[in-house]
Formats: structure tokens, C-alpha cells, sequence
């Protein structure tokens, strides 16, 4: 696979800061970003308009959007759940919205306290209300499984997504292990049934995490169907709030030191990026996670004591 791309969305700080209790100064969260950038991340999920109740952490969404603005060539994307938020959003300058929904009845309701279908009416709405240049992507959370109901059928995740390409197959689709339950197999699987089904729709993408340590392999199986847009988390933050037991994402440094060895180009600086997470790891109440963090370090102290 030598000689191609893929291109990585930085999540870590919107999953990744979204579950941490206490509440990350907006400074700080800026300074994150900053290193992220300096490491070559062009593109990031920098924060999320929710309700600052059911998510305190993500109060400061328009400062982070507004800041965000100031970093020549960063594609910032920003999760929205409901038409509500996306209308806040927009009227903060937003111009790529992530609009996130659950293939699991009971993921939907108590994430967003609607059925996936009033969830489907509401990216209607989304849709004929974005303004010219403005993108959308669809994250479809409980794809492969639910944190309440366990596996979810394939069918299910191809029925919705039918139902939203209905409303626009120019939308990037992004298919969410929520638990990171879900093996490689069954990703490749999804995949591959999907692209089959839905040809209009051009481009795909995976959200993983590392629960039970597959993150690394299920993006690979992603990328081995075609799909070139991964999602992961400096330092491993992340975990869902409301998927129980969900730790944290993928690491994006693991990522990066993969692609690496499989002469896949991601255009972020490893040694950089490395000092980012090992910033992240010191926030109270992370979720921190990865191996290659801990891996480079033992080697750089081994030869340090040499």
C-alpha cells in the first residue's frame, strides 16, 4: 500500500474532552489545539454544540470555533445532535457540521431523547437550512453495536442509512463503534455491504474505539475496503458518556505510527504529535489510552539509561 494517504480526524477534542468532569479552561483547550495543528492535524472535531446541561464540558463551543478560525487550512468540523443545536452552530460561523444519530433505538433516546427516525426528520431540517459551502457528515453511532442491546444487525445500519442518502448522498457517512466491541470482520463486512448498496454515496469513514484493544486492527479493516477517513484521539481520550463501559478512542499516535510502517502517508509529525498526548494524559480524570505512546517512551528511557 506504499505510496497512499489517509486523512485523520483529530476527535480528541470533542470525544476525547467531552467526559471529563472537571472543566478544561478554554485556554487550555485552545493550547491543545494549537499542538495539534503544529503536529500536521488539518482536520479535527474541535468541540460540539450540546446543551451545556447534559454536557458542561462543550459550554465553550463558539470561543473553540472562533479560535479554530485563526489556523490557516484546519477543516474544523463540529458535532451537532439535533436541529436545535446545528441552527447555534451555523449562527457561530460553523460551515461542517457532524450530525450524529443512533442506529439503536435505545442509544437514540438516551442520547438524544428521540427515535432514529424523528433523528432522520431532524437532518432533513439540517439540510435545507445549511448555507452555501457548508458540508455535513453523519455519524452513525451504534453501527456494529449497542452499549443496551448488544450487536446490532447489518440490516438495520444499511435501512438508516438509506433513509438519510435519501436525503443526501453528498454527505460523508461515518459508521460509529461505539463500544468498540465490534471485531474486524464484521467492520470489513458493514463496509463492503454498504459500498455495494449504496454506490451514489462517495465518501465513507470509521469511528472506532479501543475497548477491548481492536481499535488499530478495525481501522485497518476499514482501509482495506476503501474507506480513507479515520477518526482517533490523541493520547487514546475519549469514551462515551452515554455508551457504559465505551473507554477511549483510537489513538491517533497509533495510528500515525502504523500507517508509518505501511508507507501510508498522514501528514502528522509523530514526535509532535507524541507530546500533545503526553499533555493529555496529565488532565484530570482523563480516559488515556494507546500503545505506541508507552512504547516509544520505554524505548526512549532504555536508551537514555544506557
Amino acid at each position: 500500500m506504499s505510496g497512499t494517504s489517509i486523512s485523520i480526524v483529530e476527535v480528541g477534542p470533542r470525544d476525547g474532552f467531552q467526559p471529563i468532569n472537571e472543566f478544561i479552561p478554554t485556554a487550555q483547550k485552545a493550547a491543545f489545539i494549537d499542538r495539534l495543528y503544529e503536529a500536521g492535524i488539518r482536520r479535527m472535531e474541535a468541540t460540539a454544540f450540546v446543551s451545556p446541561r447534559a454536557v458542561p464540558q462543550m459550554a465553550d463551543a463558539p470561543q473553540l470555533l472562533e479560535h479554530c478560525a485563526t489556523k490557516p487550512g484546519l477543516d474544523v468540523q463540529v458535532l451537532v445532535p439535533s436541529r436545535k443545536q446545528a441552527e447555534r452552530a451555523l449562527a457561530a460561523d460553523a460551515r461542517h457540521l457532524a450530525f450524529v444519530l443512533s442506529v439503536s433505538p435505545a442509544h437514540n433516546q438516551s442520547n438524544v431523547l428521540r427515535s432514529p427516525r424523528e433523528s432522520v426528520e431532524d437532518f432533513r431540517a439540517i439540510f435545507a437550512m445549511l448555507p452555501p459551502g457548508a458540508r455535513v457528515r453523519l455519524n452513525l453511532a451504534t453501527a456494529f453495536d449497542c452499549p443496551f442491546d448488544g450487536p446490532v444487525e447489518p440490516g438495520e445500519t444499511l435501512e438508516l442509512v438509506e433513509a438519510l442518502a435519501s436525503i443526501s448522498s453528498d454527505a460523508e457517512f461515518c459508521l460509529c463503534d461505539t463500544t468498540g466491541r465490534v471485531t474486524p470482520d464484521r467492520v470489513g463486512d458493514l463496509f463492503r455491504g454498504a459500498q455495494q448498496r449504496f454506490p451514489e454515496i462517495g465518501r465513507w469513514a470509521f469511528h472506532g474505539h479501543d475497548t477491548y484493544g481492536l481499535g488499530v486492527a478495525n481501522v485497518l479493516a476499514a482501509f482495506q475496503t476503501g474507506v480513507g477517513v479515520i477518526d482517533s484521539s490523541f493520547g487514546g481520550l475519549g469514551g462515551c458518556p452515554f455508551a457504559p463501559g465505551a473507554t477511549g478512542n483510537v489513538a491517533t499516535e497509533d495510528l500515525v505510527w502504523t500507517f508509518a510502517k505501511m508507507g501510508v502517508a498522514t501528514g502528522v509529525d509523530l514526535e509532535r504529535l507524541l507530546g500533545a498526548a503526553d499533555m493529555a494524559a496529565t488532565l484530570p480524570g482523563a480516559c488515556v489510552g494507546g500503545r505506541v505512546r508507552d512504547a516509544l517512551g520505554a524505548h526512549s528511557r532504555r536508551s537514555e539509561n544506557a
